[in-house]
């Protein structure tokens, strides 16, 4: 199930934060390209080099956030951003949205430095962030409808279903990238991140005063 887009007819406010993200990290994806692997060594999270000096490190943890593998990578993840960022920075807020995307960021960083601290490879990508936005959006949206490519047809679902089996897959990923050594010394899928950034996201958005939205739209 990949969605494409969802129901914004309840939606209110212009999404200047989630397309300012969007564009930065447009931005800091085409720096990468222009700067190369020494711009990724040093501006990418590595668990290894954090553990040896946390404070010199820790602006790894903002730079990586905004940084991608790949032009499928950033494509996914910035679609997965406009689709479900809209909608929950029109619940927030523009300013409690941008707190709220960076904390969850943060969150899912750290939840993957606890797997593995030693790990010497890079950790990009705004997907932990990403991941926090689905889990709001799936408290406040549960029944919202999501256009979904099912082969060559286009399908709408309530949201439950579809971040539902997609939070299914994080966590039987995120157990089976533990336990797979080769994954973890040669690097992959970061799904504790994903994990990490979920839950923080469903915790957040209840401390932010996020809730249900009235009335959820199917078609």
């Amino acid at each position: 199930m990949f969605p494409i887009g969802d129901d914004n007819s309840t939606r209110r406010t212009f999404p200047v934060v989630t397309l300012t993200l969007i564009a930065i990290n447009v931005a800091v994806f085409f720096l990468e390209l222009q700067r190369g692997e020494t711009f990724i060594r040093d501006w990418a999270f590595i668990p290894a080099r954090f553990s040896e000096n946390p404070p010199a490190d820790a602006i790894t943890l903002l730079s990586a956030m905004f940084m991608h593998g790949g032009w499928l990578h950033l494509g996914g993840n910035m679609l997965y951003l406009w689709i479900f960022g809209d909608n929950v920075e029109d619940r927030f807020g523009s300013v409690r949205f941008l707190l709220f995307y960076l904390a969850a960021g943060f969150a899912a960083t750290f939840a993957q430095y606890a797997v593995n601290t030693g790990s010497a490879i890079p950790n990009v990508g705004a997907s932990g962030a990403i991941a926090g936005v689905l889990g709001a959006y799936l408290l406040m949206f549960p029944r919202a409808r999501v256009d979904v490519l099912l082969g060559r047809q286009v399908v709408a679902m309530p949201a439950f279903i579809v971040l539902g089996f997609w939070v299914v897959l994080q966590f039987v990923s995120g157990v089976g990238s533990i336990a797979d050594t080769a994954q973890t010394e040669t690097g992959g899928v970061a799904y504790m991140a994903h994990v990490g950034g979920f839950v923080a996201g469903l915790a957040l958005a209840v401390v932010m005063g996020g809730r249900r939205a009235h009335p959820d739209r199917i078609a």
